[in-house]
Protein backbone atom coordinates (compact mmCIF):
# COMPACT_ATOMS: atom_id res chain seq x y z
CA UNK A 1 0.00 0.00 0.00
CA UNK A 2 1.24 3.53 -0.76
CA UNK A 3 2.44 5.29 2.20
CA UNK A 4 0.72 8.84 3.32
CA UNK A 5 1.98 11.62 5.34
CA UNK A 6 -1.33 12.57 7.04
CA UNK A 7 0.34 13.25 10.68
CA UNK A 8 -1.47 16.23 11.67
CA UNK A 9 -4.59 14.76 10.19
CA UNK A 10 -7.87 13.45 12.05
CA UNK A 11 -10.13 10.55 10.05
CA UNK A 12 -13.50 9.15 11.55
CA UNK A 13 -14.22 5.51 10.11
CA UNK A 14 -17.52 3.89 10.84
CA UNK A 15 -18.30 0.49 10.72
CA UNK A 16 -14.74 0.04 11.31
CA UNK A 17 -14.93 -3.28 14.01
CA UNK A 18 -13.90 -5.53 11.23
CA UNK A 19 -13.29 -5.80 7.37
CA UNK A 20 -13.16 -2.78 5.39
CA UNK A 21 -13.52 -0.47 7.98
CA UNK A 22 -10.75 -1.86 10.16
CA UNK A 23 -8.73 -2.19 7.26
CA UNK A 24 -9.07 1.64 6.89
CA UNK A 25 -8.81 3.12 10.09
CA UNK A 26 -5.40 0.71 10.16
CA UNK A 27 -4.33 2.46 7.12
CA UNK A 28 -5.06 5.92 8.29
CA UNK A 29 -3.08 5.20 11.59
CA UNK A 30 -0.12 3.83 9.50
CA UNK A 31 0.07 6.99 7.94
CA UNK A 32 0.04 9.28 10.99
CA UNK A 33 -3.81 10.29 11.03
CA UNK A 34 -5.57 10.22 14.57
CA UNK A 35 -8.29 8.16 14.38
CA UNK A 36 -11.78 7.46 15.87
CA UNK A 37 -13.11 4.06 15.31
CA UNK A 38 -16.55 3.71 15.21
CA UNK A 39 -18.83 1.07 15.84
CA UNK A 40 -21.93 -0.70 17.42
CA UNK A 41 -19.57 -3.67 18.01
CA UNK A 42 -17.64 -2.58 20.79
CA UNK A 43 -15.46 -5.42 21.34
CA UNK A 44 -14.39 -5.15 17.67
CA UNK A 45 -14.09 -1.29 17.89
CA UNK A 46 -11.52 -2.04 20.53
CA UNK A 47 -9.91 -4.49 18.80
CA UNK A 48 -9.40 -2.34 16.08
CA UNK A 49 -8.18 0.65 18.03
CA UNK A 50 -5.53 -2.10 20.40
CA UNK A 51 -3.99 -2.43 16.57
CA UNK A 52 -3.79 1.07 15.60
CA UNK A 53 -1.90 1.56 19.23
CA UNK A 54 0.49 -1.35 18.59
CA UNK A 55 1.65 -0.20 15.56
CA UNK A 56 2.38 3.08 16.41
CA UNK A 57 -1.05 5.13 15.60
CA UNK A 58 -3.22 6.93 17.50
CA UNK A 59 -6.74 6.13 17.64
CA UNK A 60 -9.73 6.15 20.58
CA UNK A 61 -13.15 4.07 20.01
CA UNK A 62 -16.71 5.26 19.91
CA UNK A 63 -20.06 3.08 19.80
CA UNK A 64 -22.30 4.65 17.25
CA UNK A 65 -25.33 3.91 15.93
CA UNK A 66 -25.52 6.09 12.54
CA UNK A 67 -28.71 5.82 11.98
CA UNK A 68 -29.20 8.05 15.44
CA UNK A 69 -28.78 11.89 14.17
CA UNK A 70 -27.43 12.14 17.80
CA UNK A 71 -24.75 9.61 17.45
CA UNK A 72 -23.59 10.50 14.46
CA UNK A 73 -23.17 14.07 15.80
CA UNK A 74 -21.68 12.82 19.34
CA UNK A 75 -19.46 10.90 16.92
CA UNK A 76 -17.89 14.00 14.90
CA UNK A 77 -17.69 16.29 18.26
CA UNK A 78 -15.48 13.33 19.55
CA UNK A 79 -13.09 13.97 16.77
CA UNK A 80 -13.01 17.58 17.21
CA UNK A 81 -13.31 17.24 21.39
CA UNK A 82 -10.50 14.56 20.81
CA UNK A 83 -8.18 15.98 18.13
CA UNK A 84 -8.86 19.37 17.47
CA UNK A 85 -10.27 19.17 14.04
CA UNK A 86 -12.06 16.64 11.15
CA UNK A 87 -10.00 15.74 7.66
CA UNK A 88 -11.06 12.72 6.36
CA UNK A 89 -14.16 10.80 7.10
CA UNK A 90 -14.93 7.42 5.53
CA UNK A 91 -18.44 6.62 6.00
CA UNK A 92 -18.36 2.44 6.07
CA UNK A 93 -20.99 1.65 8.33
CA UNK A 94 -23.44 -0.99 6.29
CA UNK A 95 -25.60 -3.86 6.97
CA UNK A 96 -26.13 -6.71 3.64
CA UNK A 97 -29.07 -8.59 4.76
CA UNK A 98 -28.37 -12.30 3.08
CA UNK A 99 -30.45 -14.17 4.94
CA UNK A 100 -33.51 -11.92 5.59
CA UNK A 101 -36.25 -11.00 2.88
CA UNK A 102 -35.77 -7.48 2.01
CA UNK A 103 -39.27 -7.34 0.84
CA UNK A 104 -40.23 -7.37 4.27
CA UNK A 105 -40.96 -3.75 5.42
CA UNK A 106 -38.74 -4.08 9.13
CA UNK A 107 -35.78 -5.87 6.69
CA UNK A 108 -36.07 -3.21 4.09
CA UNK A 109 -36.72 -0.20 6.95
CA UNK A 110 -33.42 -1.35 8.78
CA UNK A 111 -31.28 -1.34 5.21
CA UNK A 112 -32.13 2.42 4.29
CA UNK A 113 -31.90 3.39 8.47
CA UNK A 114 -28.39 1.96 8.52
CA UNK A 115 -27.32 1.64 4.81
CA UNK A 116 -28.49 5.34 3.46
CA UNK A 117 -29.97 7.52 6.28
CA UNK A 118 -26.80 6.76 8.21
CA UNK A 119 -24.54 7.53 5.44
CA UNK A 120 -26.23 11.19 5.02
CA UNK A 121 -26.12 11.53 8.79
CA UNK A 122 -22.56 11.41 9.09
CA UNK A 123 -21.99 13.47 5.94
CA UNK A 124 -24.02 16.43 7.43
CA UNK A 125 -22.34 16.25 10.89
CA UNK A 126 -18.68 15.79 9.18
CA UNK A 127 -19.52 18.56 6.64
CA UNK A 128 -20.66 20.67 8.76
CA UNK A 129 -17.00 21.01 10.40
CA UNK A 130 -14.93 20.41 7.50
CA UNK A 131 -16.91 23.36 5.76
CA UNK A 132 -16.04 25.55 8.67
CA UNK A 133 -11.90 24.68 8.43
CA UNK A 134 -12.48 25.45 4.54
CA UNK A 135 -10.75 21.90 3.22
CA UNK A 136 -11.93 18.02 3.88
CA UNK A 137 -12.77 14.81 2.17
CA UNK A 138 -15.55 12.36 2.31
CA UNK A 139 -15.65 8.83 1.26
CA UNK A 140 -18.96 6.46 1.17
CA UNK A 141 -18.84 3.38 0.96
CA UNK A 142 -21.28 2.06 -1.74
CA UNK A 143 -21.08 -1.39 -3.95
CA UNK A 144 -21.13 -2.59 -7.19
CA UNK A 145 -24.67 -3.09 -6.37
CA UNK A 146 -24.65 0.68 -6.26
CA UNK A 147 -24.21 0.66 -10.24
CA UNK A 148 -25.58 -2.34 -11.53
CA UNK A 149 -28.36 -4.60 -10.73
CA UNK A 150 -28.93 -7.70 -8.23
CA UNK A 151 -32.02 -9.72 -8.58
CA UNK A 152 -32.22 -11.03 -4.72
CA UNK A 153 -31.19 -7.91 -2.72
CA UNK A 154 -33.48 -4.89 -3.44
CA UNK A 155 -33.11 -2.65 -0.06
CA UNK A 156 -29.69 -3.42 -0.16
CA UNK A 157 -29.59 -2.62 -4.29
CA UNK A 158 -31.62 0.65 -3.59
CA UNK A 159 -29.37 1.96 -0.77
CA UNK A 160 -26.16 1.29 -2.67
CA UNK A 161 -27.56 2.91 -5.86
CA UNK A 162 -28.78 5.68 -3.37
CA UNK A 163 -25.36 6.39 -1.52
CA UNK A 164 -23.98 6.66 -5.08
CA UNK A 165 -26.33 9.42 -5.95
CA UNK A 166 -25.86 11.17 -2.38
CA UNK A 167 -22.17 11.43 -2.99
CA UNK A 168 -23.08 13.39 -5.77
CA UNK A 169 -25.23 15.41 -4.54
CA UNK A 170 -22.61 16.22 -1.78
CA UNK A 171 -19.44 16.90 -4.53
CA UNK A 172 -21.65 19.60 -6.23
CA UNK A 173 -23.13 20.94 -3.29
CA UNK A 174 -19.81 21.50 -1.43
CA UNK A 175 -17.39 21.85 -4.62
CA UNK A 176 -16.56 25.16 -4.28
CA UNK A 177 -16.44 25.23 -0.40
CA UNK A 178 -13.07 22.80 -0.04
CA UNK A 179 -14.89 19.53 0.60
CA UNK A 180 -14.62 16.60 -1.36
CA UNK A 181 -17.17 13.36 -1.56
CA UNK A 182 -16.37 10.46 -3.46
CA UNK A 183 -17.09 6.60 -2.83
CA UNK A 184 -15.89 3.45 -3.38
CA UNK A 185 -18.05 0.49 -5.18
CA UNK A 186 -16.80 -2.97 -3.49
CA UNK A 187 -16.96 -5.95 -5.56
CA UNK A 188 -16.74 -9.26 -2.85
CA UNK A 189 -14.18 -8.45 -0.08
CA UNK A 190 -12.90 -11.20 2.14
CA UNK A 191 -15.14 -9.82 5.37
CA UNK A 192 -17.02 -11.20 7.84
CA UNK A 193 -19.93 -9.76 6.00
CA UNK A 194 -20.14 -12.67 2.87
CA UNK A 195 -18.59 -15.21 5.75
CA UNK A 196 -21.86 -16.81 5.60
CA UNK A 197 -21.82 -17.18 2.12
CA UNK A 198 -18.57 -18.16 1.03
CA UNK A 199 -18.03 -21.06 3.92
CA UNK A 200 -18.59 -23.54 2.22
CA UNK A 201 -15.91 -24.20 -0.36
CA UNK A 202 -17.57 -24.58 -3.33
CA UNK A 203 -19.35 -22.00 -3.14
CA UNK A 204 -16.45 -19.88 -2.55
CA UNK A 205 -15.10 -21.07 -5.75
CA UNK A 206 -18.15 -20.26 -7.80
CA UNK A 207 -18.12 -16.72 -6.51
CA UNK A 208 -13.53 -16.52 -7.47
CA UNK A 209 -14.77 -17.96 -10.52
CA UNK A 210 -17.19 -15.09 -11.46
CA UNK A 211 -14.52 -12.69 -10.66
CA UNK A 212 -12.60 -11.81 -14.02
CA UNK A 213 -9.36 -11.78 -11.43
CA UNK A 214 -10.57 -15.08 -9.73
CA UNK A 215 -10.56 -14.21 -6.45
CA UNK A 216 -12.45 -12.38 -3.86
CA UNK A 217 -10.92 -8.53 -2.68
CA UNK A 218 -8.78 -7.83 0.33
CA UNK A 219 -10.56 -4.99 2.68
CA UNK A 220 -6.99 -3.44 2.42
CA UNK A 221 -7.21 -3.32 -1.30
CA UNK A 222 -10.59 -1.14 -0.88
CA UNK A 223 -8.31 0.52 2.19
CA UNK A 224 -5.99 1.58 -0.17
CA UNK A 225 -9.00 3.24 -2.73
CA UNK A 226 -10.43 5.05 0.02
CA UNK A 227 -6.92 6.63 1.50
CA UNK A 228 -6.13 7.79 -2.24
CA UNK A 229 -9.71 9.69 -2.62
CA UNK A 230 -8.95 11.24 0.69
CA UNK A 231 -5.03 12.34 0.01
CA UNK A 232 -4.44 15.09 -2.02
CA UNK A 233 -3.06 12.82 -4.99
CA UNK A 234 -6.36 12.72 -5.77
CA UNK A 235 -7.03 16.59 -5.10
CA UNK A 236 -9.19 17.18 -8.59
CA UNK A 237 -11.91 14.02 -8.04
CA UNK A 238 -14.76 14.49 -6.47
CA UNK A 239 -18.77 12.83 -7.34
CA UNK A 240 -16.53 9.53 -8.62
CA UNK A 241 -17.84 6.14 -7.86
CA UNK A 242 -14.70 4.34 -7.60
CA UNK A 243 -14.79 0.36 -8.69
CA UNK A 244 -12.53 -1.48 -6.61
CA UNK A 245 -14.07 -5.09 -7.85
CA UNK A 246 -11.45 -7.29 -9.78
CA UNK A 247 -13.34 -6.41 -13.17
CA UNK A 248 -16.51 -7.94 -12.07
CA UNK A 249 -18.84 -5.76 -13.61
CA UNK A 250 -16.65 -5.15 -16.29
CA UNK A 251 -17.08 -9.06 -17.50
Amino acid sequence: MIKYDFDGKVAVVTGAASGIGRATALAFAASGAAVVVADMNESGGEETVARARAAGGRAVFQRCDVSSPAEAEALVARAVSEYGRLDFAHNNAGINSLAADEWELPNWQRSLAVNLTGVMLCMKAEAAVMLAQGKGAIVNTASINGLVGNPSQPAYTATKHAVVGLTRHGALRWARKGVRVNCVCPGVIDTPMVEGVSARPEIRKVIENMTPLGRFGKPEEVAAGVLWLCSDASSFVTGHPLVIDGGAIAD
